[in-house]
């Protein structure tokens, strides 16, 4: 370090305002420019917990071309948004530098001005960058500026033009398979099951899954309701998905591809179109809807209790597609959707909101069961859920006595009332540890069971007001008969 003394002022990197801290744990699984890290091995296919945009340049990089880094847009959305921004959130990147890239490497001459000089391009792998007959460290150092998206070679002595050659990306070469992913009884784990290690790794439990782009895809989607249940053999999450706007500009078309695409888990909600900005900006509802639940839930100590639909959403409109000639619709319209268990976003009392809160299993008229109904139902019971599997799993294999099953009992008890006091739940919530659910063969083996019957409450879905007109009021007004 430099010897000083005396006052001294440095410009350091651009921040977005602090983020709320929410407990809830949402994870983004897709594309990051990790290329543009040196050393980026360590961060394909792992959980990387982020809690600023700055975080996030420095663990996973950053670019603007959305499409091709799928989770530069989680990242714009949860840490640089105008309405706030809300973290920390878990980012799996399947894309790899070392198998993703282009069979041919690149080669161009640099210039260097004030000793420095520049490429644009957010595709080239930055530990493959060398200059002939130059060695790095000693003629000349190499960083990356995300704001200019550039690759920046500072050196104190070259002068002349010289030689870079470099390898670059292809996040075309990126599959679907490679966001399935998998877990193995080797111990690899690569995409979705990359989830398997949340929990043992940061200590979170997930709670909330999305994949900006790839959960259109079929295969794609079933993987993510399939992570989602009982992760680690206990944890319930919920998953966020998107309808594709490709070839689906119109409602019809997109309530026949969620139903060809079998988008009915009970534990996930569906959404359709997508949303530009007026700074251009295109995001998939599932992101901004993934942001607002952590909101949400931060709001209410993190229950669930309540949905993100009619939540505003940064300003912007609906986007159908480049090509398309769609130019939106209104609340009234965006019920079609609703009704088949399609969230999507509208502008209402002066806002933009995300409007339906159905899981993707309702569809109007066919009603399997009473919790698929509302996101903020399922959501609640998961809650419940995970809160018994982590307060009592250090009381496993202790001494299984009277007394434990009882303040077990009481303890889940208290909770369901805390719930209910809160407005979580309506009615009488009880928690119950009944012979029937516990036969003596059952206690032999060691397994007990305490019942939970709660009810969930309902959103506001609608409201509406009767006004009929009397001739009441001439008679008040003027005398004579009404």
């Amino acid at each position: 370090m430099a010897y000083k003394h005396g006052t001294y002022g440095e410009f350091a990197k651009s921040i977005g305002a602090v983020p709320i801290n929410s407990e809830t744990t949402a994870v983004y699984v897709g594309t990051a420019p990790v290329n543009l890290l040196r050393g980026y091995s360590a961060a394909v296919n792992a959980p990387i917990k982020i809690s600023n945009l700055t975080e996030a340049q420095e663990k996973l990089g950053y670019s603007k071309d959305w499409n091709s880094f799928t989770l530069c847009e989680a990242m714009e959305a949860h840490f640089n948004n105008v309405l706030g921004n809300v973290g920390p959130v878990v980012f799996i990147n399947v894309l790899d530098p070392a198998t993703h890239k282009k069979l041919q490497s690149k080669t161009e001459s640099l210039t260097f001005v004030n000793g420095q000089a520049k490429i644009k391009s957010d595709t080239i792998i930055l530990d493959t960058l060398a200059l002939a007959d130059k060695v790095e460290g000693t003629d000349y150092t190499v960083s990356y500026d995300f704001a200019a998206g550039t690759a920046v070679i500072s050196s104190t002595t070259i002068t002349e033009a010289v030689e870079a050659t470099y390898s670059e990306v292809d996040t075309s070469a990126v599959e679907n398979s490679d966001v399935v992913g998998q877990a193995t009884s080797a111990g690899v784990y690569k995409g979705l099951g990359v989830i398997q290690l949340i929990y043992p790794e940061l200590g979170l439990i997930t709670n909330i899954i999305a994949a900006p782009k790839f959960s259109a895809v079929k295969e794609v989607y079933k993987a993510m309701v399939n992570a989602a249940t009982k992760i680690n053999g206990h944890w319930d999450a919920f998953v966020n998905a998107d309808i594709s706007i490709t070839d689906t500009d119109t409602i019809a078309k997109a309530i026949d591809a969620k139903a060809t695409n079998e988008m009915v888990a009970e534990r996930s909600k569906a959404y359709w179109p997508m949303w530009k900005t007026a700074g251009g900006d295109i995001y998939h509802l599932s992101t901004l809807a993934t942001k607002a639940m952590l909101e949400i839930d931060t709001e209410h100590d993190t229950v669930p209790m309540e949905s993100c639909s009619n939540k505003q959403i940064i300003s912007g409109k609906q986007y159908f597609g480049a090509s398309s000639t769609n130019k939106g619709f209104d609340q009234q319209t965006a019920n079609q959707l609703n009704e088949k268990g399609i969230t999507t976003a509208v502008f209402w009392g002066g806002i933009n909101v995300l409007w339906g809160p159905h899981t993707a299993a309702y569809d109007n008229g066919v009603i399997t069961d009473n919790r698929v109904i509302f996101d903020n139902s399922i959501r609640t019971m998961m809650h419940v859920t995970n809160s018994f599997q982590r307060e009592w799993g250090m009381e496993i294999d202790k001494p299984m006595t009277k007394a434990l099953a009882e303040t077990i009992k009481n303890r889940e008890q208290e909770k369901v009332d805390a719930l209910k006091a809160m407005g979580a739940l309506i009615g009488d919530p009880v928690v119950e540890f009944n012979e029937s659910d516990n036969t003596t063969d059952d206690m032999v083996q060691g397994n007990f069971t305490w019942s939970n019957k709660q009810t969930p409450t309902p959103p506001f879905k609608s409201g509406t007001l009767k006004v009929a007109y009397t001739t009441a009021g001439f008679a008040a007004e003027y005398g004579g008969e009404a």
